[in-house]
């Protein structure tokens, strides 16, 4: 039990450090750490968590040239690399930054580390310029990026690697989903603009805020008005795009963002997948609030025996599992958990999953293969493998959608399946 206040730094940097610590003994932020912490704290501990993750690269760099050796605390690591950050990012406050990462230090390892504490965050504002210098000279420091990611990103994309690194280190934006059978796009930006909130159009229904906020702040989002969605995540349903009355399989659900967006453009029979149950509940919650109804199943996609009653789909959409290099800057841990061979990993289940879910497709239907991935191996790589042993599958659409400060990183491809 920490006992320093809930709305001081030091508690957000002690809390930070901890989940980043989490982090780096391999759990995800999807497991809910960031649940842990008291609710009032919440956006200044996740404001520090993310940013450091996403800047770890640099911070990790600058840390190892102000340490004589490796700590063997990985709580009192982490705390340093969250107080740097919040150095290089909030310099006008350098001093009160210090004091707080101390006051934090007193509650790990009984305090024996307040003093390494001081004496390295000082260190580094002696030696800031230097150390900064250094980090842009180093590739990984300066990218903030694994070197196997960069070097693949490289080998993909030599022209835009700069700019794809760039995105994943950037805030994401915040776009919205209008629901259509609710409002208008037009109704709701008003609404919008009536409460003091920007937003400009993009896409057939969605809308990009001028700044991010939390939900609760958006006119009718309990009402089902409205939903949070990437815009390049709102080109799924657009691409499917099942005539009414169509019978869908929305194979890897949750948390149900897709199925909604399919449903909300048109009255279908579908079904919903998710390996978990507790990640089918929130599918169903999700549909509650916007007023849509699907039928869900838990259960493993790959394995149609289990939920497949041998009627085909019309219309399916493959959102397969990938290591979401496309939105790593949602998922900022997700750059230091991976590991090169997951991409290989990965593409297996994809593989799999894709081999399995052309059974249950009707001839003459479709199927949408979605990753937020930007390597070929997991996106072109896996349908060309795919085309080359399905002569009943044509390739209908296929484009590589690459972040930038407006969207999130996609691949999409709709196979037809021949008559």
């Amino acid at each position: 039990m920490s006992r320093l206040p809930p709305d001081s730094l030091a508690y957000a940097l002690l809390h930070a450090a901890r989940i980043d610590a989490a982090v780096g003994a391999g759990q995800s932020l999807a497991d809910g750490l960031l649940a842990r912490v008291d609710a009032a704290a919440r956006p200044a501990v996740q404001d520090l968590v993310y940013g450091s993750l996403r800047q770890f690269g640099r911070g990790d760099f600058m840390l190892a040239q102000l340490l004589a050796k490796p700590l063997a605390t990985p709580e009192v690591h982490a705390l340093l690399l969250v107080a740097l950050y919040r150095l290089e990012t909030r310099p006008e406050v350098a001093h009160t930054v210090v004091d707080q990462a101390v006051a934090a230090a007193g509650e790990l390892a009984g305090g024996r580390f307040r003093g390494l504490v001081n004496g390295v965050l000082r260190n580094f504002l002696r030696q800031r310029e230097t150390l900064l210098a250094a980090a842009a000279a180093d590739p990984v420091a300066a990218a903030c990026h694994p070197e196997w990611w960069l070097r693949r990103l490289q080998a993909a994309y030599p022209a835009d690697w700069p700019a794809i690194v760039a995105a994943g280190n950037g805030p994401p934006p915040m776009a919205l989903r209008v629901n259509l059978r609710r409002t208008t796009r037009a109704a709701y930006q008003a609404s919008l603009a009536a409460a003091g909130l920007a937003a400009t159009p993009v896409g057939e229904a969605g809308l990009m805020l001028g700044r991010p906020l939390p939900v609760e702040r958006l006119p009718g989002f309990a009402a089902g008005l409205v939903s949070v969605q990437d815009p390049g995540a709102q080109q799924a349903a657009l691409l499917l795009d099942p005539a009414p009355g169509s019978r869908v399989l929305d194979a890897c659900a949750a948390p149900g963002g897709k199925t909604a967006h399919l449903l909300e453009r048109a009255d279908l029979d579908l079904l919903a997948l998710d390996l978990k149950p507790a990640r089918c509940r929130r599918i169903a919650e999700n549909l509650a609030r916007l007023g849509l109804q699907a039928s869900l199943k838990a259960a493993d996609c790959a394995r149609p025996a289990g939920w497949w009653d041998g009627r085909p789909f019309d219309a399916v959409l493959a959102d397969v599992p990938c290591t979401a290099s496309g939105v790593v800057r949602r998922n900022p841990d997700a750059k230091w958990l991976r590991r090169d061979a997951d991409v290989a990993g990965f593409a297996a289940t994809q593989a799999r999953i894709l081999d399995a879910l052309w059974q249950v497709v009707r001839p003459g239907g479709k199927l949408l293969y979605a990753t937020c991935s930007v390597f070929p191996e997991e996106n072109g790589e896996q349908i060309r493998r795919f085309l080359a042993t399905r002569p009943d599958a044509r390739r209908d659409h296929e484009e590589q959608i690459l972040p930038t400060a407006d969207h999130d990183g996609f691949f999409y491809c709709r196979l037809e399946k021949r008559a």
